[in-house]
């Protein structure tokens, strides 16, 4: 897993990317002071740390970060070497100060922006995922817990993806032991930090792939050439033929695939359950669609 791009400088891809990675910086760093921090949220990573050691100890949060972020990096580039690149050691310093000048000059103290405790875990997650997805747009990490899950990636068997959720749950859990005002365990802030990291994770898969308005529909058949030629004529949409094999009949099976959107699908529906309502019919989100149609794979590049 590489976070090294090699965009040519001053091009658009590089101002793109750049633009991107500072914005999203940003965003994440003043998100952080004005909604996790004053409710004493964790939603992982080594700022989830740090909001906790400053409930404990009123340590500054940038102060705090930056004691874990630079022995993360300069092990991590020891134990896997230069796998981090320029952009996130930019996204890192960017936040760092950014998130001192908030807690130094421009919210000293960390007061509530949101009084309400579950309107403020919605707002954090949207403009946590909305930062954190524009630093993986612009092809970069934030560091933190994704080094820690990396390092242990390569001396387990474990996926990179469990480990972050297995890092970050820890890290929820580390919420547990700050004060409450009744004395008692702190289960709320853990409660809160999950919801943070729910829909910051809808909001990154939105920033990422681009809001879904289409599905993937995959239909097996007797009257496949009806259906293939409904989505072509009717709805001007591709489709694909697949020749199958049925598991328990042995039968030759076909199967349509096409991919379009939510009004499109239940006019096919329609159509489908006119013509054979013994089909089989599995629909599911298109998460990010490239190609012709669709987005150009020249936006990836």
């Amino acid at each position: 897993m590489s976070f090294v791009t090699k965009e040519k400088f001053l091009s658009g891809d590089w101002l793109k990317a750049y633009t991107y990675l500072i914005l999203g910086s940003i965003i994440f760093a003043v998100s952080d002071v004005m909604f996790i921090v004053p409710y004493k949220l964790a939603p992982g990573g080594v700022y989830g740390i740090a909001t906790v050691l400053n409930s404990l100890f009123e340590w500054k949060i940038s102060y705090c970060t930056f004691c874990m972020e630079i022995p993360l990096i300069i092990v991590g580039s020891i134990i896997l070497g230069p796998r981090f690149g320029i952009k996130t050691i930019l996204s890192i310093v960017t936040i760092l100060t950014t998130v001192w000048i908030m807690e130094t000059y421009l919210w000293v103290g960390y007061p509530k922006a949101i009084d309400d405790p579950m309107l403020n875990a919605i707002v954090a997650g949207v403009f946590y995922g909305i930062s954190i997805g524009m630093i993986f747009k612009s092809r970069a990490t934030s560091g933190g817990s994704d080094i820690i899950a990396m390092i242990v990636a390569k001396y387990t068997k474990l996926s990179l993806g469990k480990l972050v959720m297995i890092v970050d749950g820890f890290i929820v859990l580390f919420t547990l032991i700050q004060p409450t005002e009744d004395g008692s365990i702190g289960w709320e802030f853990a409660i809160y930090s999950l919801i943070v990291i729910y829909i910051e994770g809808k909001i990154i898969d939105m920033v990422v792939g681009g809001a879904s308005y289409h599905k993937t529909v995959m239909i097996i058949s007797d009257q496949y050439e009806s259906i293939a030629n409904k989505i072509k004529t009717d709805l001007k949409r591709g489709a694909t033929i697949f020749k199958g094999e049925g598991a328990y009949s042995g039968d030759e099976k076909k199967m349509v695939y096409s991919v379009m959107s939510r009004r499109e699908i239940e006019i096919l529906k329609k159509h489908i359950n006119d013509v054979d309502k013994d089909a089989f019919v599995n629909i599911t989100e298109a998460q990010e669609i490239l190609g012709k149609g669709f987005k150009s794979l020249n936006d990836e590049e």
